[in-house]
């Protein structure tokens, strides 16, 4: 059996069309088809199976796939799905299985689920901005500081926030060492001391 592959980290794997291919030229009469286990707005489960031209089932294969888990499934999840579990059915009965059961397209797609995702930024509203001022002047700026990745913020809502920050840092810094520093520095009249003794 000699089909084209693609290799992916090192590894060859076989594509789901060199497998279909493989199929047709070598088991005409055989029948590969498809039955949806499962279908939501978001998901899918496929399962092809492989029939020998008695109509005995020979091997079968599974698929799940989510709407928008890569790029591809944005828009064709189902159909990456069948080609998925098509892959799957064609290597139990041999047919691509030098390397690995999977084949490239799926390890592709799983590849492509593992990348980290994007985070998405929203524009900073004045609301948004107000909310975050109070919670800086409830000394919640920790909290403000985890949320501020998930907005773009204009160079005068950084600066705002930044000062904001900073002023509460300074104030924390001079809280009860500051007020113990100050005390210390306040020069105590000699005759005071001694009559307090």
């Amino acid at each position: 059996m000699n089909m084209k592959t693609i290799n992916i980290h090192g590894k060859q794997y076989v594509e789901v069309k060199e497998r279909i291919k493989y199929f047709r030229e070598n088991f005409k009469d055989w029948s590969l088809t498809s039955e949806v286990i499962d279908l939501t707005e978001d998901r899918c489960v496929i399962k092809a199976t492989i029939s020998n031209e008695k109509g005995r089932v020979i091997a079968s294969g599974i698929a799940y796939e989510s709407k928008g888990s890569s790029y591809i499934n944005k828009t064709s999840f189902i159909e990456n799905c069948e080609t998925s579990a098509w892959g799957r059915a064609l290597a139990n009965i041999g047919i691509g299985l030098d390397v690995a059961i999977a084949s490239a397209d799926e390890v592709l797609n799983a590849k492509a689920q593992d990348k980290p995702k994007k985070l998405s930024k929203s524009k900073l509203d004045n609301g948004q901005l107000q909310a975050m001022i109070v919670a800086i002047g409830k000394g919640e700026s920790d909290k403000v500081k985890k949320r501020l990745p998930f907005y773009n913020l204009t160079k005068e809502q950084q600066a705002k926030l930044d000062e904001l920050m900073s002023d509460k840092k300074e104030e924390k810094t001079n809280g009860v060492l500051g007020i113990i520093d100050e005390l210390n520095s306040i020069e105590v009249p000699t005759d005071f001391k001694k009559s307090n003794n």
